[in-house]
């Protein structure tokens, strides 16, 4: 990629929260990652729910688009889908952002496709829908895998091969053994986000039995402050 330009400086201006300090460290491994080094970017980002991994694709994803290269944001569930569709029409309101999931209905998937090829859409979001072989891109530059402890490696390997040069963002709270392995023998780049955003609480983990009562009562406390 180019050097960031005044469109991506105002992109990063336009984020309405205080990047914590491991936020603006993974902004600056990518920025490296995409724009100094020669070789193409396969970092992954590592880090709990809710410490910032979106704004991190999100940046990249637009620097794609500045530079004239389509991304893909692949994610393993129609719900995050929809979510991640949501924060990228927001936050980039001047790109075409689709959304191609297994629920859309076949008249607009084909449309959908037909501007991927094109290069009408320029971000496109979604599903297992984005690894089928009718979905062709016309200059993909990026490709953004969310939970990627939710695909299996001929999938992720799959989409890579669409072009010898892309650039490869991963996200994950959990990365699988085989991830952690790339990255701690140097065959993969890992950025790591601890510090948590101002006024983020730290997220509760418990195992214990399935119980009708327990999910009553955490569904309760999360309907009672608005969660």
């Amino acid at each position: 990629c180019e050097p960031d330009c005044e469109r991506m400086d105002e992109f990063h201006q336009s984020f309405k929260f205080e990047p914590t300090p491991d936020q603006k460290q993974c902004f600056e491994d990518v920025r490296v990652d995409m724009v100094e080094k020669y070789l193409p970017m396969d970092r992954l980002i590592c880090g709990d729910v809710g410490v910032g991994k979106t704004e991190v694709a999100m940046r990249a994803i637009y620097r794609a688009v500045c530079n004239k290269k389509q991304a893909a944001l692949l994610v393993p569930s129609t719900i995050l889908a929809q979510q991640h569709f949501n924060t990228a029409l927001q936050r980039m309101p001047d790109v075409n952002v689709a959304l191609l999931t297994g629920k859309t209905k076949a008249s607009e998937a084909r449309q959908i496709r037909e501007g991927v090829q094109s290069g009408k859409i320029q971000v496109l979001i979604g599903t297992h829908a984005l690894l089928s072989e009718s979905t062709v891109f016309q200059n993909l530059g990026l490709l953004v895998v969310d939970e990627e402890q939710r695909f299996g490696v001929a999938q992720k390997e799959k989409i890579k091969k669409i072009n010898p040069s892309l650039d490869v963002l991963t996200l994950s709270a959990t990365p699988i053994p085989r991830t952690l392995q790339m990255s701690f023998i140097g065959l993969r780049d890992i950025s790591l986000l601890r510090s948590k955003p101002m006024g983020r609480q730290t997220t509760s983990t418990t195992v214990g039995d399935i119980k009708v009562s327990t999910i009553k009562k955490a569904l309760e406390n999360e309907l009672g402050r608005d969660g």
